[in-house]
């Protein structure tokens, strides 16, 4: 009878139902904060590599270890620079935003034709032009960046594509900085600091069809029950004559889209070589270049793209310097 408890409530919150599959792999970003200082992009992305342990100087002032070592879980995200390949105004009405025009660079990479319907025309000088002479009506620039996926070790070519806003200062100004990005890549160390908090936006791992138990949590009942023990005893009263939605059944559980507020950048590194565990991070292989150790675990497994965001609800107290760091851990994960 060990494996029964005392008190266990329902797992999992009512407001992410119902538990459908996200449409797509890449989460999507509905909402960007404002900034103070800028103009800047405000989110970025990444492959999840894997996870690893480190020890660092505990900085919380309220932590019970405050000043001295700790251990943390960290996860390590491979960020290749970002090729910022087009410009795309909003206007704004009563119904929301809508797209102005969209300025491309004259050349995009070689992978592009992979991802998107490439334009046979780039009247970039023109379209530039037009968001110059009707920059009283835009009321958001955001630009479109790619990844570089054959800078990374995850095993495709096809680039995945976001729009990132930029804000911060005049939308005069935030024009001016967007130009200056067309056509250029752009470093995670453009966006992010080391020691700062971000918000993760990504796809949870996929655990496919579940029983109530391990989709909610819920109670196994005794061995002696007849018909089930997995299950919900009783879904419900006569009255309402149907089954309520706060009821647990059994469904999809994992590959939904989740946003992790607050997490915070431990490290932001050039040689993926320093983070990398021996024989390489599992079903991932090597960190090549850039990389970002974030402290606690993200959601989606290795391999996947996780999007990046400046913080929509930062902690009031942020520690000055970045995190000092006193190991990182490069143990062999082979089994």
């Amino acid at each position: 009878m060990g494996h029964r408890k005392k008190h266990a409530p329902k797992h999992g919150s009512l407001a992410y139902l119902p538990r459908g599959r996200a449409k797509r792999t890449a989460g999507r970003i509905r909402f960007w904060p404002k900034v103070e200082e800028g103009p800047t992009l405000l989110g970025f992305m990444g492959y999840k590599a894997g996870m690893t342990h480190i020890l660092m100087v505990e900085d919380k002032p309220n932590s019970l270890d405050f000043g001295k070592e700790a251990s943390h879980p960290a996860t390590v995200l491979d960020v290749p620079p970002i090729t910022v390949f087009a410009i795309r105004a909003y206007t704004r009405d009563q119904y929301g935003l809508h797209t102005f025009t969209e300025a491309w660079m004259k050349s995009p990479p070689k992978d592009f034709d992979r991802a998107l319907v490439l334009p046979e025309k780039f009247n970039t000088e023109e379209k530039l032009k037009k968001i110059e002479e009707n920059i009283e009506e835009i009321a958001e620039i955001r630009v479109l960046a790619a990844t570089q996926p054959r800078l990374a070790a995850v095993p495709k070519k096809k680039p995945d594509i976001t729009e990132i806003k930029v804000d911060g200062g005049s939308i005069q100004e935030q024009f001016e900085y967007a130009k200056d990005l067309l056509g250029k890549t752009v470093s995670i160390t453009d966006v992010f600091k080391e020691g700062h908090f971000m918000d993760v936006v990504a796809v949870t791992k996929g655990k496919g069809f579940q029983g109530p138990v391990k989709r909610w949590g819920i109670k196994i009942l005794p061995r002696k029950s007849r018909k089930t023990k997995r299950g919900v005893a009783a879904i419900g009263p006569w009255k309402p004559a149907r089954v309520l939605y706060t009821v647990p059944r059994a469904g999809q559980m994992g590959y939904h889209q989740r946003t992790e507020y607050n997490k915070r950048i431990l490290k932001i590194g050039i040689d993926g070589k320093t983070v990398t565990p021996n024989g390489g991070f599992l079903n991932y292989g090597e960190v090549k270049g850039t990389y970002i150790l974030v402290d606690g675990s993200l959601p989606g497994p290795t391999k996947r793209l996780v999007r990046l965001r400046y913080p929509v609800r930062p902690p009031k107290k942020i520690a000055e310097s970045p995190p000092n760091i006193t190991y990182i851990s490069l143990e062999s994960m082979q089994k």
